[in-house]
C-alpha cells in the first residue's frame, strides 16, 4: 500500500496508509481512498461539481490514487490524465466485476436448492458434494455455514436413516452442530443399518431356499401318501397291466408325484434356480 504523507500540525507530518486495490475489495477500498483524499482537501478533484478543478491538487489526488494500484491495472489506466478519469475508470472496472460475482452467487444459490441425492447415491459421496458446493461460495467471497449444510443434509436423507434424524434432531442443537459432525453421524448409523440387514437377508435365503434335490425329496413324499392314503390305483383284469392316474392334473400314465404340473409353480423354479447354485459351487 502506499503510503502518503501529509501536514501533521506545528509543521509536522505523519504518514498515512493508501490501501492497495484489489477486485475483492473495492468497495472497501474506494470508502478508505475517499478518506484519505478528502483529509489531503484533494477529492474535490475525483468529485468537482460544477467548480472548476485545481490543477495542483488534480495531480495530487491522481498520483495518489496511481499509487494505490497493482502494476497490471496501474498500466491500463496510466493513460488517463486527469484524477476524475482515473476514479471512474476503476469504478467501472471492478463494480462490473461485483455485478458478475452477484449473479455468479445467484445461479449457485439455486443450485444448492436444487442440490438432492440422487437414488442409491452413498451418503459419503452427497456430503461431498455439500463440501464442493461450500468451496464454490468461498471463491465467491461468501460463506456457506454449517447451519445451512447440516438442514441441507438432515432434509434430504433416504428414510431408513430418518431414525438417527430425528435423534439429532431431538437430542442436539442443530444450529450449533458442525458439518463434519453431522455427516459422521449420519453415516456410522447408515452402516450399522446395512449390516443388519445384510446379516437378516442371509439368514432368511437359508430358511427359505430349498435345492431340487430336497424338493424332489419333499414331493416325492408327499405324492406316496397321497397314492398309498386313497388308494386309487387301478390295475385291469384282462391284461394284468398296471394303469397310473394322477391325482394332481387328472391325466393317466404318472403318479401325482411325477406330475409335470408340480414344476411350473414360482417355488418350484426358485428351488431349480437354487439347486444350479449347489451343482455350479461344487463344479468350483
Amino acid at each position: 500500500m502506499a503510503l502518503v504523507p501529509h501536514g501533521g500540525g506545528a509543521g509536522g507530518s505523519a504518514t498515512m496508509a493508501m490501501p492497495m486495490v484489489i477486485a475483492d475489495n473495492y468497495k472497501v477500498w474506494a470508502i478508505k481512498a475517499q478518506a484519505i483524499l478528502e483529509v489531503h482537501t484533494v477529492w474535490e478533484a475525483v468529485a468537482p461539481g460544477d467548480a472548476a478543478v485545481n490543477a495542483r491538487k488534480d495531480k495530487t489526488a491522481r498520483a495518489l490514487l496511481l499509487g494505490a494500484l497493482p502494476e497490471n491495472v496501474l498500466l491500463q489506466v496510466s493513460t488517463k490524465l486527469t484524477a476524475k478519469e482515473v476514479w471512474d475508470s476503476l469504478k467501472v472496472r471492478f463494480v462490473g466485476a461485483d455485478q458478475v460475482r452477484a449473479a455468479r452467487l445467484v445461479t449457485l444459490r439455486g443450485e444448492f436448492d436444487c442440490l438432492k441425492m440422487a437414488d442409491g447415491e452413498e451418503l459419503d459421496v452427497y456430503g461431498g458434494r455439500l463440501a464442493a458446493m461450500a468451496a464454490r461460495y468461498t471463491n465467491l467471497r461468501e460463506t456457506l455455514g454449517d447451519v445451512a449444510l447440516v438442514k441441507k443434509l438432515l432434509d434430504m436423507v433416504p428414510d431408513r436413516l430418518f431414525p438417527v434424524v430425528a435423534g439429532i434432531e431431538q437430542f442436539h442443537d442443530v444450529t450449533t452442530m458442525a458439518f463434519d459432525e453431522a455427516l459422521g453421524r449420519l453415516c456410522m448409523f447408515d452402516e450399522r443399518v446395512r449390516c443388519r440387514r445384510h446379516d437378516s437377508g442371509e439368514r432368511a435365503d437359508e430358511q427359505l431356499l430349498f435345492t431340487a434335490a430336497q424338493w424332489r425329496a419333499r414331493e416325492w413324499q408327499q405324492g406316496r401318501a397321497r397314492d398309498d392314503d386313497d388308494g386309487r390305483s387301478m390295475v385291469s383284469g384282462s391284461s394284468g397291466n398296471r394303469r397310473r392316474r394322477c391325482y394332481k392334473c387328472g391325466e393317466n400314465g404318472h403318479f401325482r408325484r411325477e406330475c409335470p404340473q408340480l414344476w411350473k409353480g414360482p417355488a418350484a423354479k426358485q428351488a431349480l434356480l437354487a439347486g444350479a447354485n449347489v451343482d455350479d459351487d461344487g463344479l468350483l
